[in-house]
């Protein structure tokens, strides 16, 4: 049985998730503050977060930074706040998703189980393990990737992008698939996904090795294309 944690300071809306999730078979833990709720995620292992933005003690952005330098666990952000820059520092931060307040509990569900379900897909297969482009080396079995021979450390979703994007080589990849294909339901209305995820590998593949890798195409998605 998958036990979630809500982190949430509005107790009467933690208790009514809480007992949703309850009827869909979940175990739940609950926490009204920041630091309570870390200090639960550091002790107990958790196979998803719901952790609300607006938080006493440690805000839930506070709170997801330190838990993504141990942890690379799932996180749903509850905000409050419907706007772009809120939803990128979120994304920024390591978020796999977050859903607005306030939200439909068949949305939350819905976007509980894909998280979970992306969580456990194996490594997509490919017909070679590894897949390169000039210096850069993805290895899918490992999923392990190299620029210049140095180990790049990428996260789940930042390495399932670069692999979607190399598997699809000298193709144009839509935004709207890469939000289907690797987060796993549609993202009507922010595809700004993408550009966030793209920007990660951007930082850590290509500005320190001088190497230009993916290409934006204006107005439909990203290409990494052959010399």
């Amino acid at each position: 049985m998958e036990k979630i944690l809500i982190v949430e300071d509005e107790e009467k809306l933690a208790r009514f998730v809480e007992l949703e999730l309850k009827y869909e078979g979940y175990q739940v833990d609950k926490a009204y503050n920041g630091r309570d709720g870390l200090e639960l995620i550091k002790t107990h292992p958790y196979d998803l977060v719901l952790l609300d933005i607006m938080l006493p003690e440690l805000s839930g952005i506070e709170v997801l930074r330190r838990v993504r330098q141990f942890s690379s666990i799932p996180i749903i952000l509850l905000t409050a706040r419907d706007t772009v820059v809120d939803k990128v520092t979120g994304l920024d931060g390591g978020a796999d998703d977050y859903i607005t307040k306030p939200f439909a509990i068949e949305e939350l569900l819905a976007r509980i189980r894909t998280v979970l379900r992306t969580r456990h897909l194996p490594p997509p297969e490919v017909k070679s393990r590894v897949m390169t482009y000039k210096t850069l080396e993805l290895d899918s079995e490992k999923r392990e990737v190299k620029v210049a021979g140095d180990i790049i450390h990428l996260t789940k979703k930042e390495f399932d992008l670069l692999y979607y994007l190399m598997k699809n080589k000298n193709i144009v990849v839509k935004r709207e698939s890469a939000l289907d294909k690797i987060w796993g339901y549609d993202f009507v209305g922010n595809t700004n996904a993408v550009d966030v995820y793209v920007r990660h590998l951007r930082t850590k593949i290509e500005e320190p090795y001088n190497l230009k890798v993916i290409q934006t195409v204006r107005g439909v998605g990203y290409l990494i294309k052959d010399e």
